[in-house]
């Protein structure tokens, strides 16, 4: 059996027409029974058009006694099928919105309108709940009708849901936000919780242009939690923390453009450029993108520029926006050339910025505030700085802080300017002076950093180390931290025990929070190699050592490994453990070759290996290395090899290399003393004890040829 619109159906009627049993679909365990010679009784929706509830409504008719009596529809149906035909015209002639077919079971939602992008569906859709009135209208020209309290809570879960009502006697159609309704009710400061009803007021006109506004809103915030969600659903689970903390709070930008400009100017105060910027397109559905209202945004995306986080198309909208206002004669010069000269600064063109900052610094009424002067020479000197003219720059920084000394932007730029000068000293001044009042863009961070580079100059490692902790406690918030921190301890982790200290506690950190960076594995090792050279304590010997060695070694790269391996065989070497020494300058030099031949084969020779030394040790000699200390390993070799010429021949270029190398000569001397030359090794063994008298091979030349002397 059809039914009309929306009405629950009615079946189970039978023969007996004294009786009629209904069930009532929507609760399956309730029977209506009527009788149908007194009254009809009939499923009606409530006026206010929310969730039909079923209920009895008897309507009094005079009695017939001719079955063609039949129930008759209320005033409300027509009410309701004129409102929701008006509300379908509208819709028909709006190009950002398709009607969508309403909900089967309504419990509050009328209908749905699905938002168009350029004649495209979205799948972004509007909860629509329709009413209809012919009560006249209040004094104000608004009108009121009542609602369900579950209807507002029904329509709330959706975003950007609406209450629209037909006026049939004017056949003018209105409309009001449901969170309108919501925060009208939260600002009365009643229980209106606890009621069952409300009055809901409307005076806004239902316009296409106002649809299109609703439109513009409801697709870019749709669209924002898009991309958050799909951030979120294609990280992978180590990386989910890091998208969840660089995703930025969901603004909800009210439909109200005087409301959404007080959230706006809210934000803008506090400093929460990003914030405004993640929400730019939700703002300009509000406002329109050339309207004075975007002001806000547009900075805010300016000071993301200069920070380097911007997106240019819209810094390149906000030059033209703001170049717009000059011809309006409205706003100060010079404040409007300030802000033009900042987007040309963050799209890179510092020539027109420079100008335009020369621009609004020839504005006297501009630059009678000290604090906006103080701006200007600083964002002025920033540009002649990055043109190259480093010394009118500071000079303008100086200028700066004449009219402000307090302008932390110009103590930052004139502590990094002598900073490039080498006079860290001068440098920590102006850091210590540069405070921030707001920390969204990292500034206070930024100046951490380089003053911690200025204590690393100045030998103050305590005072470095300690600016890295107070920096790390920012990491999570700006990227940057770790990498910047860990180039600053490894280029001076080394150059002292306390330095190296300090080191190793942050290489250990910086191991456990980010264990697949080789380098810092690499650092750490090093760094308890040179503490271990320098004679400083690590808390542990070779054995304990080596196993944290290998443990830290499976993890660097090849590419870094050799050096490593490297010291750990020096280490043995020290503890005249040439097997392992060995086995330690093998993985070098397998890993990296080249000089890592030297040690491989010093291990070798000193292991009695001498035919494999000699290749090595002679490749070092030749081109790799050719010092004193290569050609003392290849005649070593040769001389176990018994090839005493080319061993002694060999001694000789180290002692040309170097004349001072008492073992070559001393070495040089034996051997052509034991083939039976004892006439020239004679005579080096005294040249030797002459030039080395206190060496201790020089004891013991005289006490095995004592007539030698």
């Amino acid at each position: 059996m059809g039914r009309e619109n929306d009405e629950p159906p009615i079946t189970g009627l039978i023969a007996d027409p004294s009786l009629c049993i209904a069930r009532d679909f929507s609760e399956p365990s309730r029977i209506l029974i009527f009788l149908a010679n007194d009254c009809v009784e009939t499923l009606v929706t409530k006026a206010n058009g929310g969730r039909r509830r079923p209920r009895l409504q008897k309507e009094n008719r005079a009695r017939t006694g001719s079955f063609n009596d039949m129930p008759g529809r209320g005033r409300n149906r027509a009410i309701e099928a004129r409102a929701e035909a008006a509300f379908r015209s509208l819709i028909a002639e709006s190009p950002d919105f398709i009607l969508q077919r309403a909900d089967e079971n309504d419990f509050g939602s009328d209908c749905q309108i699905e938002v168009l992008d350029n004649g495209l569906a979205t799948n972004v859709r509007l909860h629509v709940q329709l009413k209809g009135t012919e009560r006249s209208l209040n004094a104000d020209g608004s009108l009121s009708i009542s609602i369900e309290q579950t209807n507002l809570n029904y329509l709330i879960a959706q975003g950007h849901s609406l209450f629209v009502a037909c006026h049939v006697p004017t056949r003018s159609l209105r409309l009001t936000a449901v969170e309108a309704v919501l925060r009208q009710y939260e600002h009365k400061n009643v229980s209106w919780k606890d009621q069952e009803t409300l009055t809901v007021t409307f005076v806004e006109e239902l316009t296409l242009d106002r649809l299109a506004r609703m439109a513009g809103l409801a697709l870019s915030s749709s669209r924002s939690a898009r991309d958050e969600r799909i951030a979120q659903s294609q990280a992978i689970p180590s990386a989910f923390p890091d998208v969840v903390r660089d995703a930025m709070p969901a603004v909800n930008v009210p439909d109200d453009p005087e409301r959404a400009l007080q959230i706006l100017e809210a934000l803008y105060e506090r400093g929460a450029d990003s914030v405004i910027s993640a929400a730019f397109d939700q703002f300009a559905a509000v406002f329109g993108r050339n309207s004075a209202e975007m002001g806000c945004c547009y900075m805010s995306e300016i000071n993301l520029g200069m920070a380097g986080r911007g997106r240019p198309d819209r810094i390149r909208a906000g030059k033209v926006h703001f170049k717009a206002k000059l011809r309006t004669k409205r706003y100060l010069p010079g404040s409007l050339h300030y802000t033009i000269g900042n987007a040309y600064s963050a799209l890179g063109d510092e020539k027109s910025a420079k100008a335009s900052y020369q621009a609004a610094a020839r504005d006297a009424a501009y630059m009678a505030d000290p604090g906006m002067a103080a701006m200007c020479l600083k964002n002025l000197g920033a540009s002649f700085e990055k043109l190259g003219n480093e010394e009118m720059a500071a000079e303008l920084y100086r200028g700066a802080l004449k009219m402000n000394p307090h302008l932390p932007e110009a103590h930052l730029a004139l502590g990094r300017y002598f900073h490039r000068q080498g006079q860290f000293e001068e440098a920590l001044t102006h850091y210590d002076a540069t405070l921030f009042d707001d920390r969204d863009l990292g500034k206070n961070a930024s100046v951490t950093g380089w003053r911690l580079n200025a204590l690393f100059n100045l030998g103050q490692h305590r005072e470095a180390f300690r600016a890295i902790n107070l920096l790390l406690a920012d990491a999570n918030r700006e990227l940057w931290i770790w990498s910047w921190c860990a180039r600053q301890v490894s280029a001076f982790s080394r150059t002292s025990v306390a330095a190296a200290r300090g080191a190793l506690t942050f290489w250990q950190r910086y191991v456990r929070t980010h264990p697949d960076v080789s380098a810092a594995r690499v650092d750490l090792l090093l760094t308890s190699f040179y503490l271990r050279s320098e004679g400083d304590e690590i808390g542990k010997d070779y054995t304990a050592f080596r196993a944290e060695f290998e443990t830290h070694i499976a993890h660097v790269h090849p590419s870094e490994a050799a050096l490593p391996w490297d010291r750990l065989g020096h280490w043995a070497q020290d503890l005249d453990d040439w097997e392992e020494a060995e086995r330690c300058f093998r993985n070098a030099y397998e890993l990296d070759g080249g000089h890592y031949g030297y040690c491989l084969g010093t291990a070798l020779n000193f292991l009695g290996r001498h035919g494999e030394a000699l290749p090595l040790v002679q490749a070092q000699a030749d081109s790799i290395q050719p010092d004193a200390m290569s050609w003392f390993q290849v005649a070593s070799a040769l001389d176990h090899l018994g090839r005493t010429d080319e061993a002694v021949a060999a001694y000789r270029k180290a002692l040309v290399l170097d004349p001072d190398y008492a073992v070559a000569m001393f070495n040089m001397a034996g051997v052509l003393w034991n083939r039976g030359d004892q006439e020239e090794g004679g005579r080096i063994f005294r040249t030797a004890v002459m030039q080395f008298p206190d060496h201790e091979l020089s004891a013991k030349a005289q006490q095995d040829l004592p007539k030698l002397f």
